[in-house]
C-alpha cells in the first residue's frame, strides 16, 4: 500500500484555509451524497448522516475483508460536508425547517460506482435505514470559490459570509449563487461551540 493519505496534510488548501477570506479553484472530487430538506437538528437528519457514515466506514475498513478493493490505499476518512439552500427563498435563513441540503462525504479515488453499490447492499443487510436507498455516488466540483475558516457557532456564520462578500467586492470578484458549502471539521458533541471549526465556501467569479 502507498503511504496514508491525510486530508489535512495532502489537501490542506481545501480543508485547512485561513480565518480570512481567499479565492480558490476546487478540483473535481468523488462523493457519496444525499439530498433532503428540514431542520438539521432533528432525528431525520441524524439518520441521513448515519447512512452516509455507515457506507463511508465500510469502504474505509474494507482492507480487513477477504475482498479488498483494487487500488485500495490507506487514508483518513474525509469530513462531512453540506451544500445549503432554502426551500422557500422568501423566508429567512433562520427558519431551519425551510432549509434544503445535499450532505456528502468525499471518497478515495479507488471507489467506483459498482463498488459503491456493493457497499450499500452490504450495509443494508446489517442496518435498517431508509436513507441508504437515497445515497448517490457522483463526482463534482465547486470550481472557483471564496472560502475561509469559520471559528465558532453556526449561528454566527452570517458574519463570516459578510466578510467573504466584502473581500470579493474589494478584489474584483462577485458571489454567483446564494447556496454555500460547509465542511465540518469539529464534532459538536465534543467541541465547545466557540471553538467549532467549519470551512465556509461559496461560488464566485471575476467581475466583468
Amino acid at each position: 500500500m502507498n503511504r496514508k493519505i491525510e486530508y489535512k496534510k495532502d489537501y490542506k488548501s481545501f480543508y485547512v484555509p485561513k480565518t480570512t477570506p481567499d479565492i480558490i479553484d476546487i478540483t473535481e472530487m468523488p462523493f457519496i451524497m444525499i439530498s433532503g430538506t428540514g431542520d438539521p437538528n432533528g432525528a431525520e437528519f441524524a439518520r441521513v448522516t448515519e447512512a452516509l457514515y455507515s457506507v463511508t466506514y465500510a469502504i474505509k475498513m474494507s482492507y480487513k475483508s477477504d475482498d479488498v478493493p483494487d487500488g485500495y490505499y490507506e487514508y483518513t476518512v474525509f469530513p462531512l460536508e453540506g451544500i445549503w439552500d432554502l426551500v422557500d427563498k422568501s423566508k429567512p435563513a433562520t427558519d431551519k425547517n425551510n432549509l434544503k441540503y445535499t450532505m456528502m462525504i468525499r471518497q478515495p479515488d479507488f471507489l467506483t460506482n459498482a463498488l459503491f453499490l456493493k457497499f450499500v447492499e452490504q450495509i443494508r443487510k446489517k442496518k435498517t435505514n431508509p436513507y441508504l436507498e437515497q445515497l448517490k455516488f457522483e463526482k463534482m466540483t465547486d470550481g472557483l470559490c471564496c472560502q475561509m475558516m469559520h471559528i465558532g457557532s453556526f449561528d454566527d456564520e452570517p458574519e463570516s459570509f459578510a466578510r467573504m462578500e466584502a473581500f470579493c467586492k474589494e478584489n474584483g470578484y462577485v458571489r454567483t449563487d446564494k447556496t454555500h458549502r460547509e465542511i465540518y471539521l469539529s464534532d459538536p458533541r465534543k467541541t465547545e461551540m466557540s471553538k467549532m471549526r467549519t470551512v465556509l465556501r461559496f461560488p464566485a467569479k471575476r467581475k466583468g
